[in-house]
């Protein structure tokens, strides 16, 4: 099979023949259809990830269709249409894991990182990993929800907000673009937050009830003149701009946040104090909640926008992923 690898922190990509995996006890054998190319990917790419060994196959968007089962694996069929993402296995043993909290599993295992991911023509998983995806989303589509889908809806159904209050979410962009169709489709009235007012037509055609243009004001003072947000979903991994959004909560509120900044954020502790607001940080979910992520996709037809590459191209795919360009999700097709 072909696969795209780095070998060295910092290296170039390499499409190498390899020999087709054997799945084991638990796993399976993935026939790669489409895989997202992720900010994620940065840290093979880039070797931020302690402990990464090389040569590694990234990719934790997937997409594709169950060609070997392993020994031990049960309910799932050959040539069904599966998906994988960022969580890549669990223990089943620790504290975590007996509790029902698999995503926090000590233990846990990312693809793409701690084994070879979907930037290759087959790929192998363990089956708690898998999600079944629904015949009426492509492959190029199903794909990016299971790091960027995921991690929007899953944040959002879970931050406590009710129907009809007000949501924000910071950022048009890879993840904000899916997470305005979520907080919309949820029941929310959704506010987007951007830089510059050339994003304010798709953030309205996208849900938003409202958008405030961050380089006219204080997004916190435009958020509080609506009332103040219950929730404010930080998807722009930029700490500063982060920081300021505290200010917009309504008593109470929480920002929550999915967006990897690397910087430390500056908060004033009278301000959550004042109001008992509170800062919650996001994990992506596991594989059910991939599928639920995948089924309400559906059903209220929320698409992401991509941009397909042949596989052959990834190199020029992952450049365009990182030069920030992309709008919105680059995603790397096998056939």
């Amino acid at each position: 099979m072909k696969a795209a690898q780095i070998s060295q922190a910092g290296g170039n990509w390499e499409l190498v023949e390899r020999q087709m995996p054997e799945p084991g006890q638990g796993q399976v054998r993935i026939r790669v259809e489409a895989c997202g190319v992720c900010h994620g990917d940065m840290l093979v790419k880039e070797g931020r990830w302690p402990g990464l060994q090389y040569p590694r196959v990234p990719g934790h968007e997937i997409a594709g269709r169950l060609d070997r089962l392993g020994p031990g694996v049960t309910g799932w069929s050959v040539g069904q249409r599966v998906g994988v993402g960022w969580h890549g296995g669990h223990c089943f043993q620790c504290d975590h894991c007996c509790r029902g909290h698999f995503i926090l599993c000590k233990n846990g295992k990312i693809i793409g990182i701690n084994h070879d991911g979907g930037y290759a023509e087959y790929m192998i998983s363990p089956v708690e990993a898998v999600a079944a995806v629904p015949d009426e989303l492509p492959a190029e589509e199903a794909a990016p929800l299971m790091c960027a889908g995921i991690t929007t809806f899953n944040s959002l159904r879970n931050a406590g907000a009710r129907a009809g209050d007000l949501v924000a979410v910071q950022g048009v962009g890879g993840l904000g673009h899916l997470a305005i169709q979520y907080a919309r489709r949820m029941g929310f009235n959704t506010v987007a937050l951007g830089r510059g007012s050339d994003k304010q037509p798709l953030a309205i055609k996208l849900g938003a009830k409202h958008y405030i243009d961050s380089v006219a004001g204080s997004t916190a003072e435009a958020l509080q003149r609506l009332g103040g947000a219950q929730v404010i979903l930080a998807t722009a991994p930029d700490a500063q701009s982060m920081s300021a959004l505290v200010g917009g909560l309504a008593p109470g509120g929480k920002l929550l946040i999915v967006g990897g900044a690397m910087e430390p954020l500056s908060i004033s502790a009278l301000a959550l104090i004042a109001g008992q607001r509170i800062i919650q940080g996001w994990n992506s979910g596991t594989a059910m909640d991939s599928e639920d992520t995948l089924r309400f996709s559906a059903l209220e037809g929320i698409r992401p926008m991509v941009e397909k590459f042949p596989f052959a191209r990834v190199a020029e795919a992952y450049e365009r992923m990182a030069s920030g360009k992309v709008r919105f999700r680059v995603v790397l097709t096998m056939t």
